[in-house]
């Protein structure tokens, strides 16, 4: 019997529900490491974030997401994992796209974990 591991994620910010279209993420890692020399490695922390692609609909959330810097943000996947980042606030700089009616978010938080 298959497993399903892909299809439609689901996202909300402090409640609000995205549309969202495709290439949403999360980081597995809350840590980056490289090796220095074979058995001995160095370890950065990395910043927690989700990030997706999403509809620019009439009813997109445009003023909270200009304006909030202390958001909680849950990506749930298909697959039954859940993203929860907690102190999330949208970084770069996001721009609505005409030809396809999209926009591509970056939040980066304090805290992100899976459930």
């Amino acid at each position: 019997m298959g497993e399903k591991v892909a299809g439609t994620a689901y996202i909300k910010a402090d409640g609000e529900q995205f549309d969202v279209t495709g290439n949403a993420e999360a980081p597995l890692m809350d840590v980056k490491r490289e090796s220095i020399l074979p058995g001995f490695y160095k370890e950065e922390d990395l910043v927690p974030y989700i990030q997706m692609d999403c509809l620019f609909t009439k009813g997109f959330p445009l003023e909270k997401i200009r304006k909030a810097v202390d958001q909680t943000v849950t990506l749930e996947l298909q697959n039954g994992r859940v993203y929860v980042l907690t102190g999330g606030y949208v970084v770069g700089e996001p721009a609505a796209n005409s030809d396809e009616g999209k926009v591509s978010l970056r939040w980066e938080g304090r805290k992100g974990i899976w459930q």
